[in-house]
């Protein structure tokens, strides 16, 4: 806590603040958007599809055939997983945001006097007087009371671009954000009255909205829709009306075909390896503002790194100060502009620590550090008018004095020139003609991870593009020491038309001297190009574009703007994390589309079973031929997918797996799941069919035809299986294996037989039943292959190691 000396407005006190947060003036909104735990088993509980298997449960309950409704433990299952799973995840997500949370410095009484100190954005009270300085984030509405060169940015929420300048009595909005000087403001509209706040409470929203992933798979959960609707109205007509078998044969025959149907776990697989991805991430210190965004940076396929805080180290230190001007108060100078910065970028703080006794002057005028000019300044009377910044923007970038930065510079040090100008700091055509006196050369140290992480992104055929505001002979230096090679261009240079800047983009590498705006539209152009481009930064600078990126991923130690308008914010502040995050992606996606495979094979194959069963009910019930009641009871569907797909998905989804994100997920899913689906449906009506043994058929024929259909399912559904798990190793191997072997114990073992309903003790009809099976096994292998050569993807059994 930092005592703040002659203040205007000195804060209120602390029976003032109790009086406010009992009037219930308080900033009430919260920081963080998340379902409350009651939210949390509501939304689990009564879903849809709960809802659909608790009818069909009771429906089961009603004929007094206990065992055929054991599918109603899926709802319990669903409902606990779905809980378990969304509770982790937001403990996880809570702790972090909390960790990450943006502070706000805030005058309050402490002791005889006032102090600045940080409190959490829900702790700030009506009147409160709230310091600012660049790159924090204006958390509510107020009014300036304070104001020393202060630029406010209000792009995000007027889509103004230039930073506008703000004095006592302007106001200033939540959401926005300080790019230059510093200040201070009162809080006028706290709470939910600040509808602007809305902005910054959006931004940190965890959220499952605008996934790639999850509206493919509501787009399948459609098509799924679209085949219930008519298979499910003919199933229930024909087992109902045409087969005479009695009201409790017929209902649960009707249940035992519409339950299948039904994918239960899809969305509940795809929730499970999301909330699994958050709370993994979590444990790297890596805080998912937007869920999506795991799975996005996975699809990426363009990172545009800062250099500065991203690839080096944020501390840096003065290495030497070279002299051009011997009789000038070089150190002095130094010492001063270090102390009158209120406050210092990584560059001034490295000065203050090298120069810590500044003399007694007395500033006349004040020019903040602002990205877009590239240098700041303090005028001091008879002293003098001094600036430091970018030798090749204070100087012309062809005198010696800058060529000789230029050349520090490409060794990959940071060069500031210190230089007397013959204008006041505050003059509107300021710094004007610059007098150089030193240069000061600063070391940064590049992170010992940067290195790995690029090469990284390399063998995984992500282009990185380093831009940085440093120059660009020095940018490109650090990133040629990192083994990132390619053009470097200075952005003064670059095309202001879209379409030639990004043909620019994609020949060079590295870029130096990029202003704040330069980033958004590089960005943008980029995007044109059909690029999925993900941007790091931790500085105001980069806020703008980490908004405007698809997947914007900010440091920890960043300003609180950056931090709150980044999909991804690393609080650890380690570069090499994100590969941890793409390879999180990527188990989302990937595992996913396996799951979704197994779920909507089964719903294709039991609604062509239900179709094909119904129009043959109602050729009995027109053309007087016997009818056909559907071979399933409601156990048999419910243990056929507990090792096809229960439990082989459940493992699958949360497993590794590093392969690349691919457009297309409806497409190569339904590519996939389709035929095969057909296949099984197909061949478990041909073996039930051949079973079949008419009307006339008593209990046991009938039971041994549905265990030879059973049979026939089972074979095929363990082949598609043993297809998704490709490409194999050891455990997915056993775990084909393991599914298959406990069906054989099933239908061996006399007492599941019995619990089951099975009968597997007709020889001919049972070795009919295998070899249908077979026969569809084999179909369903040709198939995958067949659909590698004409999709041109590579068909692999084994995973290849290294």
């Amino acid at each position: 806590m930092t005592t703040v000396p002659g203040l205007a407005a000195r804060g209120l006190t602390d029976a003032e603040v109790a009086q406010r947060v009992a009037e219930g003036k308080t900033n009430d909104v919260p920081t963080r958007v998340s379902r409350s735990v009651s939210e949390i088993v509501r939304a689990n509980v009564f879903t849809r599809i709960n809802a659909i298997l608790g009818v069909l449960f009771l429906i089961v309950l009603s004929t007094g055939s206990i065992i055929n409704g054991a599918f109603g433990l899926l709802i319990i299952a669903n409902s606990v997983i779905g809980i378990i799973q969304e509770l982790r995840a937001k403990n996880t997500l809570d702790k972090l945001a909390i960790v990450g949370q943006t502070k706000p410095m805030v005058r309050r009484q402490s002791g005889d006097g006032f102090a600045a100190r940080p409190l959490a954005p829900h702790e700030v009270v009506l009147d409160d007087i709230i310091e600012l300085g660049p790159g924090d984030q204006i958390v509510v509405d107020g009014e300036v009371v304070e104001g020393a060169n202060l630029e406010v940015d209000e792009s995000l929420l007027t889509g103004e671009a230039d930073p506008i300048p703000k004095g006592p009595g302007d106001p200033v909005m939540s959401g926005s954000f300080v790019v230059a000087g510093s200040g201070a403001y009162r809080a006028t509209k706290v709470g939910r009255e600040a509808y602007a706040a809305r902005l910054a409470e959006e931004a940190s929203k965890f959220t499952l909205v605008n996934s790639e992933l999850r509206n493919g798979i509501n787009k399948i959960l459609q098509f799924i829709t679209y085949l219930l609707i008519p298979a499910g109205i003919l199933i229930i007509y024909t087992q109902l009306f045409t087969t005479e078998a009695g009201f409790k044969r017929s209902v649960l025959a009707m249940v035992g075909a519409l339950v299948p149907m039904v994918p239960e776990g899809l969305v509940l697989m795809t929730s499970i390896a999301f909330a699994v991805g958050v709370v993994r991430l979590g444990r790297r210190q890596c805080l998912v503002n937007e869920l999506p965004a795991i799975e996005g940076l996975a699809r990426v396929d363009v990172v545009c790194a800062d250099k500065t805080g991203t690839l080096t180290e944020n501390g840096m230190r003065v290495a030497e100060v070279r002299l051009l001007d011997e009789n000038a108060p070089a150190a002095d100078v130094l010492a001063r502009l270090a102390a009158d910065d209120p406050r210092p970028n990584a560059s001034m703080q490295a000065v203050a620590e090298a120069y810590k006794l500044p003399p007694d002057w007395a500033a006349t005028a004040i020019a903040p550090f602002k990205s877009a000019t590239k240098w700041s300044g303090v005028s001091y009377g008879e002293h003098g008018n001094w600036v430091i910044g970018a030798p090749d923007v204070l100087l012309d970038p062809h005198s010696a004095t800058a060529e000789e930065a230029e050349r520090i510079g490409a060794k990959g040090l940071r060069v500031l020139l210190l230089g007397r100008s013959d204008l006041p700091v505050d003059h509107a055509d300021a710094p004007g003609t610059v007098t150089p006196v030193a240069l000061v050369v600063l070391e940064q140290r590049i992170r010992p991870d940067a290195r790995d992480t690029l090469d990284y992104f390399a063998s995984q055929h992500v282009a990185v593009k380093v831009i940085s505001g440093d120059n660009a002979v020095s940018v490109g230096a650090v990133a040629d020491a990192l083994g990132l090679h390619g053009e470097t261009m200075d952005a003064r240079e670059l095309p202001e038309d879209p379409q030639r800047l990004a043909e620019v983009l994609e020949q060079c590498t590295t870029f130096g001297r990029v202003r704040p705006d330069q980033k958004r539209a590089m960005v943008h152009a980029l995007q044109s190009r059909q690029h999925t481009v993900a941007m790091t930064g931790d500085g105001v600078n980069d806020v703008l574009a980490l908004k405007d990126a698809d997947i914007g991923v900010a440091m920890g130690s960043g300003a609180p703007a950056s931090r709150a308008v980044a999909q991804i914010v690393l609080l650890d502040n380690k570069f090499a994390t994100l590969p941890h995050v793409v390879a999180e992606g990527r188990r989302v996606i990937g595992n996913i589309e396996r799951v979704s495979n197994l779920f909507l094979t089964k719903t294709v194959y039991s609604v062509l079973l239900a179709i094909a069963v119904g129009l043959g009910g109602l050729s009995a019930r027109f053309l007087g031929t016997d009818p056909l009641l559907f071979p399933f009871q409601p156990i048999h569907v419910t243990i056929a997918a507990w090792f096809t797909i229960g439990i082989p998905a459940f493992i699958l989804s949360l497993a590794p797996n590093n392969e690349r994100a691919k457009p297309g997920f409806v497409r190569r899913v339904m590519t996939a799941a389709l035929p095969s689906g057909v296949v099984i449906g197909v061949a478990t009506f041909c073996s039930y069919l051949l079973a079949y043994q008419g009307r006339q058929a008593g209990p046991t024929e009938q039971t041994q035809a549905s265990t030879a259909a059973l049979i026939t399912l089972l074979v095929a559904a363990i082949w598609v299986l043993a297809v998704v798990a490709r490409p194999y190793e050891w455990w997915r191997v056993a775990l084909v294996v393991i599914s298959g072997l406990a069906y054989v114990a099933i239908f061996t073992v006399p007492f599941t037989r019995e619990l089951f309903l099975l009968d597997p003790t007709n020889p001919r009809t049972t070795a009919v039943a295998l070899a249908v099976g077979l026969v569809a096994a084999g179909a369903i292998e040709v198939i995958w292959w067949v659909q590698g050569r004409v999709l041109g993807e590579r068909r692999r059994l084994w995973r290849q190691v290294g």
